[in-house]
């Protein structure tokens, strides 16, 4: 996955986070858990708040 698979990133964290509240979470965190996720193969400086912003909006979507 690379940044751009902003809802595909959404699901593997919903997966790997059930208990997580995407709401609350800050962008720094959301970053290194993305560049945690094991399929993410994506330079890590390539995010911006707008990517963040849109997998956190798609998590809280999984999340409803």
């Amino acid at each position: 996955m690379i940044w751009t698979d902003s809802l595909d990133i959404a699901i593997c964290l919903y997966e790997k986070y059930p208990d997580i509240d995407p709401i609350n979470l800050n962008f720094v965190d959301l970053k290194q858990m993305v560049i945690d996720l094991e399929d993410f193969d994506d330079n890590p400086e390539h995010s911006g708040e707008k990517i963040l912003e849109a997998i956190q909006m798609y998590w809280i979507e999984e999340k409803k």
